[in-house]
């Protein structure tokens, strides 16, 4: 099985949308740059 990262971007942050609603996000990362590349030192293609 291959899982593929996916990062979601709003307003500059990496957040998760609560069922595509952009009014409800958690935020995950100030900093999307640094989370694709942490994600790539694990691994990730």
């Amino acid at each position: 099985m291959e899982v593929i990262p996916a990062i979601d971007l709003k307003d500059g942050r990496c957040v998760r949308l609560f069922q595509g609603d952009f009014n409800q996000e958690t935020v995950f990362s100030d900093d999307p740059l640094a989370m694709a590349l942490s994600w790539q030192e694990q691994g990730a293609h």
